[in-house]
């Protein structure tokens, strides 16, 4: 080939290269092309994501406490104090080295994630304390360099690709910058950012490296694009298949945010990934992102996809000391909810500082993939039926954002699920049914929500028992075997056709 053609070459390569890089450009126009949730995302009902980083060290209040311990005269500031020493000598920087991480095991966490039932998991990747758990570049204060020196989010990764999981990457680090500089009323100073400012506090310092572990920068828009920066090194170094943001992304300008979502999407291209963005509230346009809802969910059956993220402690996030846990009954119970309503869960688990996943934890997510492993046929891959189910269950419990992930439910609620070719139709009893008794689902009469195809047979998910079912036209009636029944939840399976 001569010189020119070779050159003409090159020119027309690099252009086509950059056509297919580019297919999406920082508008909402152009990223509305981009499907906010693939079929595989919509197949895999469950992920597991994990709060850990230097605040798991104090083991004490909550993934608060790099805030908390700055608010002069606070429970964590009075904690901090006598277990520490004085802000001024003790700073959050200084939980840094005690994060040791001794234990942690990429591999040992993978398998346990699978064991679960995970069919997603990863880290949060950096929360609002602005410490990174991946080997940064942009970011100097991270587990590559300092307190692990270990790439956790890398190491992870590498482990759970080798199992076919996907991998999900968690940032909550927008409100972060110090964005209560200006003259806000006394309520409302502290709240816009994680860490309180005021000139006397060690959040104000002015040393180049300390002031970007609080997000202390000179200008907002300087702040912005180092978010923007952690968060394409991150996207660039390692290919994530999710990329969740907690609450106040709506805190980064418009313009940051639609760069982002472009530079996913492209690098995506490139990759062959089908990916996903999740974000909260209204901080992204359901066009090409999954709205989260905290700790709860929808109260119906949502047409799009949506994802709920839930935590095994009682209300923590991160490991505390002392801190309750959810038992598997109601975790299952509750994502059984968010399944039938054309939802995803993401569960939250808390390794303490050094590594270890207490032993609590550890049997909870061992029930919870003992249950899926004889029902996961009625929920990996399903989708919501006309109707999600009915039952006595209220809504006496809420979050900020919907229904509680903590509803008590019991065999009088009644959940569906479909599978995608509409040949199967799964009934979920949220508790144990008695044996013997003739139950009454009005709500699949013939004349309300009936199967989509005829029932020809009814089994006991993970049996062979033939269950009696008759159909009267107001209601279908399924006679509950003489079989010990699920102690957290039941499920049956119609077989459907002409």
């Amino acid at each position: 080939m001569k010189r020119a053609e070779y050159l003409a070459f090159l020119l027309v390569t690099a252009v086509m290269t950059n056509v297919v890089a580019e297919k999406y450009k920082p508008t909402y126009e152009s990223l509305a092309q981009h499907e906010a949730a693939p079929e595989w995302f919509q197949d895999a009902k469950l992920g597991i994501y994990f709060h850990w980083g230097p605040y798991s060290v104090p083991a004490f209040g909550s993934a608060w406490y790099p805030c908390n311990m700055y608010q002069i005269g606070s429970n964590v500031h009075k904690h901090h104090v006598k277990t520490y020493g004085p802000i001024e000598e003790f700073g959050y920087e200084d939980f840094i080295p005690l994060f040791t991480a001794e234990h942690f095991d990429p591999s040992e966490w993978a398998e346990l994630f699978e064991m679960a039932g995970a069919r997603f998991a990863g880290p949060v990747a950096q929360h609002h304390d602005g410490f990174a758990m991946w080997h940064s570049k942009v970011n100097p204060w991270n587990a590559g360099d300092m307190g692990p020196k270990r790439d956790v989010l890398g190491d992870l990764f590498s482990e759970l690709r080798k199992r076919d999981l996907k991998t999900i990457a968690t940032f909550h680090h927008a409100r972060n910058g110090q964005r209560n500089r200006d003259n806000l009323k006394d309520r409302e100073k502290g709240f816009n950012s994680h860490y309180p400012y005021h000139p006397d506090l060690p959040t104000a310092t002015t040393d180049p490296k300390l002031r970007m572990l609080f997000g202390n920068f000179e200008t907002i828009d300087g702040f912005n694009q180092y978010w923007l920066d952690q968060v394409n090194e991150v996207v660039d170094a390692y290919s994530p298949d999710i990329i969740w943001y907690d609450s106040w992304l709506n805190m980064i300008p418009e313009s940051y945010r639609k760069e982002m979502a472009a530079h996913f999407f492209n690098h995506a291209q490139e990759t062959g990934q089908e990916v996903v963005t999740c974000h909260k509230h209204n901080d992204m346009p359901m066009s090409f992102s999954v709205l989260d809802f905290e700790q709860g969910g929808r109260r119906e059956i949502h047409p799009m996809p949506w994802m709920t993220d839930i935590t095994l402690g009682e209300s923590r996030w991160m490991y505390v000391e002392g801190h309750k846990y959810k038992d598997a009954a109601l975790v299952v119970r509750n994502m059984i909810d968010v399944w039938s309503k054309n939802g995803i869960v993401l569960l939250n688990v808390s390794p303490r500082a050094d590594g270890v996943i207490n032993a609590e934890q550890r049997s909870i997510l061992k029930e919870i993939g003992d249950w899926l492993k004889v029902n996961g046929e009625a929920v990996y891959g399903t989708r919501p039926f006309d109707v999600y189910g009915y039952g006595t269950a209220g809504n006496k419990e809420s979050s900020h954002d919907g229904q509680s992930a903590k509803m008590e439910f019991t065999a009088e609620d009644i959940r569906f699920t479909v599978s995608k070719d509409d040949k199967s139709m799964y009934i979920f009893f949220l508790g144990k049914p008695t044996p013997g008794e003739v139950i009454k689902m009005k709500p699949l009469g013939r004349h309300r929500f009936a199967p989509r195809l005829p029932v020809r047979k009814v089994t006991l998910l993970g049996t062979d028992i033939d269950v009696v079912w008759e159909d009267d036209t107001y209601y279908l009636k399924l006679t509950m075997p003489n079989v010990e029944m699920n102690e957290i939840a039941t499920v049956f399976k119609m077989e459907l056709g002409e």
